[in-house]
């Protein structure tokens, strides 16, 4: 029973999602991808209450949120507060550079009523990290009241800000940066039950490491989150799996940006496989991110098709070794390619490629040739496209801030779906047009036969491959955002449009949202019964097994590959 004697300490916990072109937040009944800052940040606001930092007179009362899923319950909050002596604070957390104007647009909501708010995220990291003072948009922030969280949150970085929030002497700005946490001993990153099963599949995320070696400049982990390899030990990842399991999840997203350049990856695999094949856990499975060489770590791939690996995210970027030159991508080898994916391939592995158009040297011509020369050469199941953005945080966004270079001023299209920047060689509307056509493309009839054929030769389960491409290409094609932002019906709510826009007519929103819904829904789950129909024609095919293209000839190896996989070990 609690004790209504004790001060109550509101903690309310927010991943903001962003508008649509319309000016609607993107948000749906059920969503795909889960936030691992919103999983990180409620476990370690979980272990501060059961702590007690506050006094054992203080009572913590939190809230999560994910918007992207989630109608955020402005009014709820505000009355909370106001019945509960409004001691506390509304945590904005994860918040990205294309959020940051969603997050603004709650916020302010918030602080008319004299509730404190905070604001985390890349966006507000990056632009500390990178730029010699603060944008107008973070200076705006910091003058209307609200304080801004820079690094990570871990080895009491967050009880410093719920100490202050208690004292109601929150200082303008917590800066980190300079000081990265480790995470052995960690509190778990958890996701409360209530936003877990909000999601298509009920699935949990974590971060078995931070940091990447590597120096992309489109990149912003490298300056937010370090170079250097910090990561949770085999402990605190079997604590974090057995916890989710208590939750029914055994499905999980590892967020590491290069899961391949966590040191400790091998120890953490042989805790998975071990829990799989000896603890009675053979349902774990997950999702990670890795590099384009990490097929060369002995043993790396085996490990993880071992620990549970269903699908693995690879950033291939591009073909072209003029573009992956331009942005310090070197560690991207094109001989290499078909090696890899073969390599993921051959563990049933399911590989997504992530795919950037709009460096220095694309043309919509070269862009389509590429694609065209992936689809023949390269085993990879799917592809999704992304458009080459100056992410706040991130090199080419320093450059160009530095430089005058023009850059959209409306945070809200850095989702990596707009033209935010112009091109040498490309109108924006020749920019915007590729990146559209890119996913048809690639998507046409005819690959989608031969990425389920080469499945059904050896490959990961073409039932599986045939459900991501429903999933990557039905999302951007009948939903009309991207399969990172996608989900299960979409909702938008008529009175929350992004101020400045008109609120529509009830007479008119409704009956176009009906049509919306229908036409969206419809042509959704038509085209998953056309890739079923495929998918069964060539599964009754008895010669399926011998099926062989250019992709899947094997890759004799070299001399060279020899000493370069050496050389990867000894590192």
């Amino acid at each position: 029973m609690k004790d209504n004697t004790k001060t109550k300490f509101f903690v309310e916990l927010i991943k903001p999602s962003h508008y649509d072109d319309d000016g609607y937040v993107i948000q749906w009944r059920k969503s795909w991808i889960p936030s691992n800052t919103l999983a990180c940040i409620y476990g370690l606001t979980r272990d501060a209450a059961e702590q007690s930092i506050l006094g054992s007179d203080v009572e913590f009362v939190i809230n999560a949120y994910d918007e992207m899923n989630t109608v955020i319950p402005v009014a709820d909050i505000i009355r909370r507060f106001k019945n509960g002596g409004g001691c506390g604070v509304v945590f904005f957390v994860g918040v990205q550079s294309n959020q940051f104007p969603r997050a603004m647009d709650i916020a302010r909501q918030l602080l008319d009523e004299n509730i404190q708010v905070a604001i985390g995220g890349f966006h507000t990291s990056g632009c500390i990290a990178m730029l010699p003072e603060l944008p107008d948009d973070l200076k705006k922030a910091i003058e209307m009241g609200i304080a801004l969280f820079a690094g990570e949150a871990e080895e009491g970085r967050l009880i410093d800000v719920f100490k202050d929030a208690y004292h109601r002497d929150m200082k303008p700005t917590y800066n980190f940066l300079g000081d990265l946490p480790g995470l052995e001993g960690q509190p778990t990153p958890l996701m409360p039950k209530d936003v877990s099963e909000r999601f298509v599949n009920q699935i949990g995320c974590f971060d078995a490491g931070r940091g990447c070696s590597f120096l992309c400049s489109f990149c912003t982990v490298i300056n937010v989150q370090g170079r250097k390899s910090r990561y949770r030990n085999p402990d605190d990842l079997e604590k974090l799996i057995r916890s989710n399991i208590s939750n029914g999840i055994n499905d999980f997203f590892i967020t590491d940006d290069n899961f391949a350049r966590n040191k400790n990856w091998e120890a953490l695999f042989d805790r998975l496989i071990n829990l799989r094949e000896n603890q009675g856990f053979k349902h774990v499975k997950f999702t990670m991110q890795v590099d384009s060489l990490a097929y060369k770590i002995p043993n790396f791939v085996s490990k993880a098709a071992r620990a549970g690996c269903r699908r693995v995210f690879i950033g291939l970027e591009s073909i072209s070794p003029e573009n992956l030159k331009t942005v310090n991508k070197r560690q991207n080898k094109i001989d290499d390619y078909r090696k890899m994916f073969q390599s993921w391939r051959n563990a049933r592995i399911v590989t997504a490629a992530g795919y950037i158009l709009g460096f220095p040297a694309d043309t919509p011509e070269k862009i389509e040739q590429d694609i065209k020369t992936i689809q023949q050469e390269l085993a990879v199941d799917l592809l999704e496209f992304f458009c080459l953005t100056p992410l706040p945080g991130s090199e080419d966004h320093k450059n160009n801030h530095l430089q005058g270079v023009w850059m959209d001023p409306d945070l809200n299209k850095y989702d990596l779906e707009h033209v935010t920047m112009s091109h040498s060689q490309m109108s924006k509307e020749e920019w915007a047009n590729i990146y559209r056509k890119a996913w048809d493309i690639y998507y046409s009839p005819e690959h989608i036969k031969t990425l389920i054929r080469r499945a059904a030769a050896g490959g990961p389960n073409p039932s599986r491959v045939m459900l991501h491409i429903h999933q990557f290409y039905g999302t951007i094609k009948y939903q009309n955002v991207h399969p990172l932002q996608g989900g299960f019906l979409r909702r938008k709510i008529r009175t929350q449009r992004r101020p400045g826009m008109p609120q529509e007519n009830l007479l008119i929103f409704y009956p176009r949202r009906a049509w919306e819904t229908i036409s969206g829904l419809v042509p959704f789950g038509l085209y998953y019964l056309k890739l079923r129909s495929i998918r069964k024609k060539i599964k009754r095919n008895p010669e399926r097994r011998s099926y062989m293209d250019k992709a899947l000839i094997p890759v004799k190896e070299t001399e060279e590959d020899i000493l370069e996989e050496e050389s990867i070990m000894s590192h």
